[in-house]
């Protein structure tokens, strides 16, 4: 029988752990060269990733104008106005008597009733301050019990109100808050007819279903459109005409520039018939300069001082004051008293003097005089120019409106 020595064994043996090693080294490489093809795989799948993120930056970037720009800077700042208001209502009573005898009698039957009204509206403002300022108009807050303002994510604040002025349509808020986005001012007397704007606000209270204004986009249609003084007692002076839409609810939202910038503050629409209630691209707004002006005067003193007093009476010329006089006009107005101690007695006026001009406007006639002051944005502390004509000669005055002292 064939015996294995020992020297054929240790041989057998060394062999046998070659084959091993090669094995397990063989097994190491494997599993090295599939480590380093996932690492490739995730490189490669990492950047492409990259790739795709920055292909859709770029559509993005893409999609980026001077308009959305704007919308992003101005709509932080833009909130929605509520507004529980009263409104009284007087209702005559049917029966008409002199008798005190049977007023006494029967108080009821002819007292006049007095009822109240709750009323909710909305409308529309824009913070000025990071302490909490706010702009709207002054219809939108008129005879307001509350007032809350939302801001954008649906924040809601008591709004506390610091005063109005009901001639220019503007009111001034503030809620308790810091930190707050809020809008820069731009300048209304730098307007380009034609240049883009932007119109936010709450229009039919949408603010309110996902806390965010709405957004229309226009151009300047015009600029400087007088409206005069409207019924309600506004002066609507120099207005800012546009075709972004606005309706119910964007009153007291902001016009904005291209640059993001409050250049007014949408107030009304004009439809052009009682029966048309929505927009047909003709809104306006008050500019903004005007709005600032107002808005400082009511944060410093609370409101807007237009307790003068002019102090004189008038009446028209007529063909024989005319000749009386011995005159060389045939238009103006006489003036036929002067009460004393008011703004006419302290320029100097006189009875008998003829108004001619005021602020470089022709007096026709006691019409055109009202017409004319009433349709001026006067206050205590401003100035009037005036061209009279005393003793046949011409002479400018210039009167100071003083606080009327009843």
């Amino acid at each position: 029988m064939y015996k294995i020595g020992k020297i054929q064994i240790f041989i057998l043996a060394v062999f046998a752990a070659a084959l091993l090693l090669a094995g397990c080294g063989s097994d190491k490489s494997a599993r090295a060269e599939g480590e380093d093809s996932l690492f490739l795989s995730s490189a490669y799948a990492q950047t492409d990733s990259a790739k795709l993120n920055q292909a859709n930056r770029n559509v993005m970037d893409s999609r980026q104008t001077a308009i959305t720009r704007a919308v992003a800077k101005a709509e932080p700042a833009v909130v929605g106005i509520n507004v529980m208001a009263v409104k009284r209502y007087v209702k005559k009573s049917p029966f008409y008597s002199q008798d005190p005898l049977w007023k006494a009698i029967f108080p009821e039957l002819f007292r006049d009733q007095v009822y109240e009204q709750k009323l909710q509206s909305l409308g529309s403002g824009f913070i000025i301050s990071p302490d909490g300022y706010i702009i709207t108009n002054q219809h939108v807050v008129e005879d307001a019990q509350e007032i809350i303002a939302t801001l954008p994510g649906g924040e809601r604040h008591n709004a506390e109100l610091i005063g109005t002025d009901k001639v220019s349509d503007i009111a001034l808020l503030k809620i308790d808050a810091r930190n707050l986005p809020y809008l820069e001012l731009g300048n209304s007397d730098d307007l380009i007819v034609g240049e883009w704007v932007i119109a936010l606000g709450n229009p039919f209270g949408l603010f309110q279903l996902n806390d965010q204004p709405t957004v229309t986009v226009g151009v300047i249609s015009a600029i400087n459109r007088d409206w005069g003084r409207t019924e309600t007692g506004s002066l609507y002076m120099d207005m800012i005409q546009t075709d972004a839409s606005i309706n119910h609810g964007n009153s007291g939202g902001p016009l904005v520039n291209a640059l993001g910038q409050v250049i007014g503050m949408n107030t009304f629409i004009f439809t052009g018939s009682r029966y048309e209630e929505g927009s047909v691209g003709i809104g306006f707004a008050i500019p903004i300069n005007r709005i600032r002006e107002v808005s400082d005067e009511i944060r410093k003193n609370g409101g807007i001082d237009r307790n003068y007093s002019i102090g004189f009476k008038v009446q028209d010329l007529n063909a024989a004051m005319v000749r009386a006089l011995n005159l060389d006009v045939k238009e103006g107005v006489i003036i036929s008293q002067v009460e004393r101690g008011s703004s006419a007695d302290k320029a100097g006026l006189l009875s008998e003097d003829i108004l001619l001009e005021v602020n470089g406007k022709n007096i026709k006639n006691t019409n055109s005089l009202l017409n004319i002051l009433g349709n001026t944005d006067l206050r205590v502390g401003d100035e009037l120019d005036l061209l009279i004509l005393r003793n046949k000669q011409r002479r400018k005055i210039q009167m100071k409106l003083i606080e009327n002292a009843s």
